[in-house]
């Protein structure tokens, strides 16, 4: 019996995630809950970021030993005499996961079960240096994606995704915050989604990551009176007004959903809780969108039925180095809604140069 395309793979990312997911929720749990924190003060949400890229990176490099990752974070701040405090705090925190008892799909290891050194997590740390690239295989890592929907412990996810020759070709989002039904926003949360190229969409819970799950659909009937955005919770990240100006081209009066994180792609893809996910530059920024930002939503939709493009309508290209520099925003919905969402952007674009807006 011929074996199924990359199932040694979507598994050790499931590991992966789950892991780091039980990481992150202990890192606030233990830390953030305790002390005054920001993203460049070497905070709890640092000791997050560079714990959890070691745990995915040690399993990574056990099953994969020749794939190359790209990751959000390196470790030469760490190597640093001044970075001893951090770097003590890190290594026990990864090796707190790399020893734990987690249930793995038939108790396949991994290289699990051993504490490592200081050295061996600082250097993989480091395996997420990779440039990126057209071809071969790559990995691409988001620790913690969403930092400040995790230090407000609302929407944050890890994300992890395989890319082969610039395609994307498994995708797992961990999301400990979101809820995993829809109907019972108040009940149980923690999801896993999990998508493999050509193999459909799935969604579990992180209390259960394995097994066949809940068949994921994206919606594509919603009237565009009816149509609700999917956006950033903060303003810096994407351009709130013009996706304001694009639904009102559309016609619908819905307010926008916004969450932090590839929790965006994620409730897309369950086709309740939002139609579009739309993401344009903030002009003056000068920011490139990064390739583990989208990696995983993109091939999530995409398995469930839907598209991802920049605004122009083009394909993401994820070969291009570290960043989709290629591309001009982020596009996710329907088949059917895309064009219309597309025509929309243009028609707002044209407006603002004759000075509309």
């Amino acid at each position: 019996m011929a074996a199924i395309p990359f199932q040694v793979e979507k598994y050790a990312a499931i590991s992966a995630v789950v892991r780091a997911c039980a990481l992150t929720m202990s890192v606030f749990n233990r830390l953030v809950k305790s002390e005054t924190v920001t993203k460049d003060d070497k905070s709890p949400v640092t000791v997050a970021d560079y714990s959890a890229q070691a745990v995915v990176n040690t399993i990574l490099a056990h099953a994969f030993p020749n794939d190359p990752i790209v990751g959000e974070e390196d470790a030469s701040d760490l190597r640093k005499p001044e970075g001893a405090l951090l770097r003590e705090r890190i290594v026990e925190l990864a090796n707190e996961a790399l020893t734990g008892i987690v249930a793995d799909k038939e108790n396949v290891n991994w290289g699990l079960g051993k504490a490592r050194s200081s050295h061996e997590l600082l250097d993989a740390i480091d395996r997420g240096n990779y440039a990126g690239g057209p071809v071969g295989r790559m990995w691409a890592l988001d620790p913690i994606d969403g930092t400040k929907g995790f230090l407000r412990g609302e929407q944050y996810a890890v994300c992890l995704a395989l890319i082969v020759d610039s395609i994307v070709q498994v995708g797992v989002i961990g999301c400990p915050n979101l809820h995993v039904d829809v109907s019972k926003p108040d009940g149980e949360r923690g999801t896993m989604f999990v998508a493999v190229r050509g193999q459909g969409a799935q969604q579990l819970s992180l209390s259960s990551p394995y097994g066949d799950g809940i068949p994921l659909r994206i919606s594509s009937h919603s009237p565009l009176s009816s149509i609700r955005f999917l956006e950033s919770v903060e303003a810096a990240h994407s351009a709130h007004g013009f996706n304001a100006r694009v639904a009102a081209v559309l016609g619908t009066s819905q307010s926008p959903n916004r969450m932090d994180s590839q929790a965006k792609y994620c409730v897309l893809s369950r086709g309740v809780e939002g139609d579009v996910y739309l993401r344009m530059p903030v002009p003056g920024m000068g920011y490139q969108e990064k390739i583990w930002d989208h990696a995983s939503g993109a091939l999530l939709i995409q398995e469930a039925g839907g598209i991802v493009s920049d605004s122009l309508g083009r394909p993401l290209n994820f070969g291009s180095g570290r960043t989709l520099g290629e591309n001009f925003g982020v596009v996710a919905t329907s088949i059917d809604i895309h064009p219309k969402i597309i025509h929309a952007i243009r028609q707002v674009q044209d407006e603002e140069k004759i000075g509309k807006f």
